[in-house]
Formats: C-alpha cells, structure tokens, sequence
C-alpha cells in the first residue's frame, strides 16, 4: 500500500460550501426574466439566481467567519438549479455570471488567502449534452454512440412512464452514465479535470465518485491533476462505509476496505466526504430528538445510540478507519445540499449544532460549513434544504449562533493543535466526554456535556499532562491546574462544551 500524501493546505483549511443559485445574486449579472423570488420556499426545479459575482461580494462576510476556503457544487452550464445535469463541462453557466465570473471570484479569494474547489460530475452528464444530444438526434448512426452506454431502442429519453434505454444514474432519464471504458470519454474527462485546475481552481470534489469503478481512471485523473498543481485536494463523495460497522477491534491488519477505503491509497483521492463524521454528531449531538423522517430520508442505514460511551468507541473506529494522512484532510461536515439541514434533524435545538460545531472545529481534519448554518438557516430534505441565504432580511439571522460560530472558528484558527495535533480521549461517562489535542508544547482539553443537567467530573489526563501544570479556558480566561492526575471538578452547563488550553500569554 502507497503512503498517501495528501495536500498540506488542506490540514489547516476550513471549507465553506456553497450552492450557488441560493448563496447570493448579484446586479452585475444579468438574468431571466422567469426567476423565484429570492427567499421564496424554494422549489425542485425553480431558479432564484444566486450567482458568482454576488459569491465575490460577500467574501469579506467569510472572512470575517474566519472560513479560507470554498466549495461549490457545480457551476458549468447545465439545464438545473442544481447544475448537476451538466451540457458544457468547459463553460461556467452564464446565468453564475460565466467564465469571467469565476476568474474574478478565484483572483478574489486567492487575495484573501482563500482556496476554490469546484464539484466535477463526472460520473454522468445530461441529455442536453453536445454527445449525448447527437445521439438523440441521429440515433444508431451517431458519431458518439460508444461515449454511452445505450441498451434499447428507442431510448426513452423522456418517457419518464418507461425505463430509460441507456445507462442512467439511478435510472433517471436526464442523467445519462458515461461510458468511460470508452477513451476519448476518459480523455475527454481527464482534460476537464486539469483544465480549471490550470485556470486556478485549487481542488475537485467528485460526484458519485466511486460509481467509476475504475482505478486506472482515477490514477489518471489524480496524475493530470496534479501535473497542473501538485497540491490540487481532491475528494470523493462516498456514503456508504459497510466495513465501519463491521470494525469491532484495531487489531493491525484488518480489513478496512471498502467503498470509501480503497480508493485512498495515495494513488487515487486524498480523502472523502465524511459522512461517518456527520452520523456520530447526529447520534452524540442530537440522539434521541433526531427528527425521524427526515433522518428516514438519508442514506444511514443506521441511528447510532447517544450517550459518551458509544461517542467515544464510535470516535475512535472513526480515527482508526482511515490512514492518519487522509483523516489529516478528510472533509468533516454537519450537512450539506444532499440531506437535511442539521437543525432540521435537531427539531431546531441549536445546542446540538453549537456542540456538534465545537466538535468539529477541533477534531482532526477539514471541517465545512454548510452555506447559512451559521445564521440558523434550517430546512427538511431537499429541495427545502436549499433555501435562500437572506441577505435581504438579516433581521432573520440568528447573531447569536453566528458569533458561536466566529469564536469556534477563530479558535481552530489560532491553535495548531487542533488542526495537526494528536487526539486521545480522556474521559466518556454518562454524558459528557473530553478529549485531549497536543502538538508540542501546546495541550488543549475538550469537554462535551450532551446532558440536560448541569455535570461536574474530574477528567483524568493520564499523565499526558504534567501534574501542577496549569491550563486556561479560552473564552472565559480562566485558569485551571492539574491536580492528582485530572482536571478536578470541570462544570459543565447543561448542552454545553468547554475548552481548557496552554495559555499563550497576554494578547
């Protein structure tokens, strides 16, 4: 097995995902005259026209959230709101402002110090795709017949009462599957994929990624990558993870492969959509008050019990699953445009997105923000999921969680510990657990108390931490010392964290 290397950028970046025709409209793009109101509920395939100059117009507002890099579900040409029926994969839709756009947005966020990653939908395309199209119109005599996979004639491309007669992702008729054992279709991807790298993109989030069932495929891609920019991130979106619930021990040599697994071995991906991440925070952080048909509608085939023990074992087989390069950059999220909002899950208890939030901004890897969770946007299972982010009423907002937010993100920002150090659980009982982050000389102590009641416990430090030493809560400003080997009698409020850390001297 290759040691994968992955890109170091990538271990102190904080992503911020964004669907673009709901993020922010900008008066420099022109649009339709058929648009939704911005705001308005938002529909499967109506368009409120979000694009990239209004993206550009509020990096100060990310930067000022602390977050120094984005992630775009796709923005080519494509006949959706959604852009993941892709017609042009060289064109940036003209309705997100085209090709210039996005020039200026990169230009824009590179000046902030900010990386831009594109999502690739390379899995399929859509009917209103040049091939696909002439296929369409000139049948078995098409030029393009092989760059698709057509079974039955006629096609059924629109009959949505009949199977479609060709490959389809999930047998959806406007959702054509590549034929990429066909080799100007992988050519013809493998040049898209280093094509806006070289137009500055810094990374590809992949589509269904691991539907290519093809590791020469992906090692061509990760190489023409990286032939434009060795340090390009590149991650693919897995879901289904059965080897994680098989993982009862850490003996070495187990068998962790898996959909996930097998293609981070350093010659394919550098890491994956965390949705394990995003399972043990619904169960730790919301447990029992998950609200259950919304959960019924994601693909977790199961509702972890709460509770700190089961976080803690849950934890730790996440750690153990990937190797310790790749959880360096996995991308840790809470939600995103596929499943419900994390707030709709919690019956809108923002204690669980405050806790599950502190968790994530000081565990290993990338954590991403879901565009608007910061401010309290909420929403069921898509297209509710997709709501406008109100930049028209902020009075809607929720300041309070926002400024949660910029503190939680302000602290993985100044302690390298919480990006790069190691990670050992101190204590799980009952509700409340704490782990321990260390990079040299700097320690820091997280406690969780997922309970209703107010806990007071000694967290032992297993002589991880000298005794006498002395620790300092960060917002609080309060010092504590090791006494017998623990942190003596920690209060924890009820739904509540605390960080405890090395102090670092007057500021």
């Amino acid at each position: 097995m290759l040691e994968p290397q992955t890109p170091d950028w990538v271990r102190d970046a904080i992503f911020y995902q964004i669907f673009p025709d709901r993020f922010a409209r900008s008066l420099g793009v022109p649009k339709p005259s058929n648009l939704e109101a911005w705001g308005s509920t938002p529909t499967t395939y109506g368009y409120q026209g979000g694009d990239l100059l209004g993206v550009l117009e509020r990096l100060d507002y990310l930067a000022d959230l602390g977050v120094n890099a984005i992630y775009f579900t796709p923005v080519f040409q494509s006949a959706s709101n959604h852009r993941y029926h892709t017609h042009d994969y060289y064109r940036v839709d003209p309705m997100l402002g085209g090709d210039a756009a996005l020039r200026r947005l990169i230009d824009g966020a590179h000046a902030r110090g900010m990386k831009v990653v594109l999502d690739g939908v390379f899995n399929h395309a859509s009917r209103g795709f040049f091939q696909f199209h002439d296929i369409l119109e000139n049948g078995q005599d098409s030029a393009y017949l092989d760059w698709f996979t057509v079974h039955g004639w006629p096609m059924n491309a629109y009959d949505h009462g009949q199977a479609p007669g060709y490959k389809a992702w999930w047998g959806l008729h406007a959702l054509p599957k590549f034929n990429t054992d066909t080799p100007a279709v992988r050519e013809f991807l493998w040049d898209v994929g280093r094509h806006w790298i070289d137009l500055g993109a810094d990374g590809w989030r992949l589509d269904v990624a691991h539907e290519i069932d093809d590791r020469s495929f992906w090692v061509e891609f990760r190489d023409r990558v990286h032939s434009a920019n060795p340090d390009a991130y590149i991650v693919g979106e897995v879901w289904e993870t059965r080897s994680f619930d098989r993982l009862t021990d850490f003996a070495e040599g187990i068998d962790l492969e898996d959909e996930a697994t097998r293609w981070l071995r350093g010659d394919c991906w550098d890491a994956v959509m965390n949705y394990l991440f995003t399972r043990v925070c619904l169960a730790a952080f919301i447990g029992d008050g998950i609200e259950p048909k919304a959960y019924a509608k994601t693909p977790f085939k199961k509702h972890d019990r709460p509770g700190a023990e089961p976080f803690r074992r849950h934890v730790e087989k996440l750690l153990a699953h990937y190797h310790p390069n790749s959880t360096a950059v996995m991308m840790n999220l809470l939600g995103s445009h596929d499943m419900a909002r994390f707030l709709h899950l919690a019956n809108e208890d923002t204690s669980a997105l405050r806790l599950a939030t502190l968790f994530q901004m000081t565990f290993p890897g990338a954590p991403s923000i879901y565009y608007g969770d910061e401010v309290g946007i909420t929403g069921g299972h898509d297209p509710d999921n997709r709501r406008a982010f109100r930049w028209d009423r902020p009075e809607t907002w929720d300041t309070d969680l926002l400024h949660d937010f910029q503190k939680m993100v302000a602290l993985r920002n100044e302690r390298p510990a919480l990006r790069r150090g190691s990670f050992t659980f101190l204590y799980a009982q009952g509700e409340v657990s704490a782990y321990l982050r260390q990079l040299g000389d700097e320690s820091i102590v997280v406690a969780l108390n997922t309970g209703r009641q107010t806990a007071r416990v000694d967290i032992p430090t297993d002589s991880l931490l000298a005794e006498g030493a002395a620790l300092e809560e960060v917002w609080a400003r309060e010092s504590i010392k090791i006494e017998s080997g623990s942190l003596r009698q920690v209060e924890l409020a009820p739904r509540s964290g605390r960080v405890f850390a090395t102090p670092r001297g007057p500021r």
